[in-house]
């Protein structure tokens, strides 16, 4: 039976997000710590205590999401049963994908964050100088977002950024083709069009600066074979050859679209048949439902998920 670990991307932040695990379990905690040190900045405060606001930036939310995930991820490894638990797939939507590269052993946790810190701020700069917008289209097919695209950009950036699920669809692009293109959603047979609160145009173009910033990081890194775990790429849906592979895959993650319907649809496709979300919040869950709706992801986002793990096998609590 193949076992997949999914790690969740920008947006799943929240205030509190990883607190209690790393209040409960030493190991999580320890994390929190060593991305303080790394980073320079008290990041376990934003994450437990906020502000919101903060938190919520995209060179803050991050580096936050991507710590809390790994916290939990070690939470599992200090549990008999948890620990058992292995995967022979990883995947992560976006930033998520860094956290998928940490789990199967290609990168250690301290290079890692500090890529991630360097995505974070990169992007963050790219959006400060560009003004950019995304929009959330629900109920369109794909050949209808690429229509709406098409006139709403009037010779200006603007094409889908996340193929997230069936009928929903992230268009990414300039601020004023991404307002054009929620005027004239309707037009397209979409059922709705929502603009997002993010800092700008991820997964377009006007992210080059930000790729570039991200090549000459990676660069100066060197990547361990995952094998026996496979990884599997956001920007082609299909698993990465070799190490080298995926720094330019992690590049190519800021200015093309991210396929995570066909990336699920893969692992359904080879058989995957146990799905962990491994991080805060339940988006990827909610997407595997839309995908796929009888596939179960058990989702270990906070103590609860991870007592019952445990309490399935009958051992004691994680806390003690």
């Amino acid at each position: 039976m193949k076992t997949a670990f999914l790690f969740p991307g920008q947006g799943a932040q929240i205030v509190g997000m990883g607190k209690e695990v790393a209040e409960a379990v030493p190991a999580a905690d320890r994390i929190f710590q060593q991305a303080n040190d790394i980073l320079g900045y008290d990041l376990r405060s934003l994450c437990f205590e906020g502000p919101e606001e903060t938190l919520n930036t995209t060179a803050i939310s991050q580096p936050g999401i991507f710590v809390t995930s790994v916290a939990i991820l070690e939470a599992m490894r200090t549990n008999p049963i948890t620990r058992a638990i292995q995967a022979d797939i990883v995947a992560g939507l976006s930033l998520g994908e860094y956290t998928a590269i940490y789990a199967a052993g290609v990168l250690p946790f301290d290079t890692t964050l500090r890529l991630v810190q360097k995505r974070g701020e990169a992007m963050q700069a790219a959006s400060d100088a560009t003004d950019g917008g995304m929009v959330c289209i629900i109920g369109g097919e794909p050949e209808q977002v690429q229509a709406l695209c098409a006139a709403a950009a009037q010779g200006e950036p603007l094409q889908p950024a996340n193929y997230n699920c069936p009928g929903q669809i992230v268009i990414s692009g300039s601020r004023q083709a991404c307002h054009r293109a929620e005027s004239i959603a309707p037009e397209f047979g979409v059922t709705k069009a929502i603009r997002l609160k993010v800092a700008g145009a991820f997964h377009t173009e006007l992210m080059a600066s930000a790729a570039q910033a991200l090549s000459e990081a990676l660069n100066g890194c060197t990547l361990q074979d995952a094998a026996p775990v496979l990884v599997l790429a956001n920007t082609s849906a299909d698993y990465y050859g070799d190490p080298e592979a995926i720094k330019p895959g992690l590049v190519s993650q800021l200015t093309a679209p991210i396929l995570w319907q066909a990336s699920m649809e893969k692992l359904l496709a080879v058989g995957v048949e146990s799905y962990y979300e491994i991080g805060p919040g339940r988006v990827l869950t909610g997407l595997m439902r839309r995908i796929h709706r009888k596939t179960r992801v058990v989702n270990i986002s906070s103590m609860a998920g991870l007592e019952t793990l445990a309490q399935a096998a009958g051992l004691e609590p994680l806390t003690k």
